[in-house]
């Protein structure tokens, strides 16, 4: 019998945005005057429930705020709206005024890592906003056009071994699909992400999630032939890195951040590009280091 995954507890204040062009949902977790962190979900086109429940490990020493990002999870928009990089990127600024930070701790997964660089680059080039004072982005998504194209010929091929496919094929062949669709659909979800994870078995303890292709695909679009490390220099203020050496977003891409940032690298073992899920522990221990030694306060 499968386990039960963790349930995830009500956060303790909840909302809409007014500021920004559409209402974003947004959440908090943690007590209220504890060090806030701005957490940024990763997709484009995704939500923020899928970081939950393990990132509210940090909930006990800090209040974490999340967002669902344009057009994806709660913050609906209008379908036949564009909505670029440029658009997450203002999203950003005006999220970050209306809810108070300063000063701003910046957490990124995956493609929230990229929209935090994309924002402080911005920032740090002189536009009105929030600097932030600290940044911790694991597994950044590739910052490069040609990173980007490696980690989708890596995917493809994981997602196409003889393992997930056997895996696929049991699936076929076991009737759940008309026994119990909701487990079905769960299963299907694990399959889809498994390519993801060192151990593809991790991938139950991942809470589901839906990217919205509309907007995944115009963001990135909007991106062109993007190099972000070649625009890293900008930035000033203490940066961690951690990256899953199992993971399909070459390690490479997140070596080249961490020189151009001048940033610590922590590079985790046995472990793919979903980290909170597949070392826990680890990931949220280098986190709570890293901002334990940090100033919160903005570097000039």
């Amino acid at each position: 019998m499968p386990t039960a995954r963790e349930p995830i507890r009500a956060p303790r204040s909840s909302g809409f945005t007014r500021s920004t062009e559409v209402p974003l949902y947004w959440c908090a977790y943690g007590s209220a005057g504890a060090p806030r962190m701005l957490v940024l979900h990763g997709g484009p086109g995704a939500h923020h429930d899928y970081l939950l429940p393990q990132f509210l490990d940090l909930a006990d020493t800090c209040e974490l705020v999340f967002y669902d990002q344009r057009g994806g999870g709660r913050s609906k928009s209008d379908g036949a709206a564009v909505i670029t990089w440029e658009t997450h990127v203002h999203d950003l600024a005006q999220v970050i005024a209306e809810l108070g930070f300063g000063p701003l701790t910046i957490v990124g997964y995956s493609w929230g890592a990229m929209l935090a660089l994309l924002y402080a680059i911005a920032v740090f080039r002189g536009r009105r906003s929030a600097p932030p004072s600290r940044l911790a982005l694991i597994d950044p998504a590739p910052l490069t056009q040609l990173f980007r194209a490696q980690f989708e010929a890596e995917f493809a091929r994981r997602q196409a071994s003889p393992a997930i496919q056997r895996l696929r094929d049991e699936l076929a062949a076991s009737g759940l699909r008309q026994a119990d669709p909701a487990a079905y659909r769960q299963r299907t979800f694990e399959l889809s992400v498994a390519g993801y994870f060192a151990d593809p078995g991790q991938a139950r303890n991942l809470t589901p999630f839906r990217v919205m292709g509309r907007v995944q695909q115009s963001v990135w679009e909007s991106l062109g032939d993007f190099d972000l490390i070649a625009d890293l220099g900008a930035v000033h203020c203490p940066a961690l890195i951690v990256h899953g050496r199992e993971d399909p977003v070459p390690l490479a891409s997140s070596r080249a951040a961490a020189d151009a940032l001048h940033a610590e690298l922590v590079v985790l073992d046995a472990c793919g590009h979903v980290p909170y899920v597949e070392a826990r522990s680890n990931l949220f221990s280098v986190l709570r280091s890293f901002l334990q030694r940090t100033p919160d306060s903005v570097t000039t």
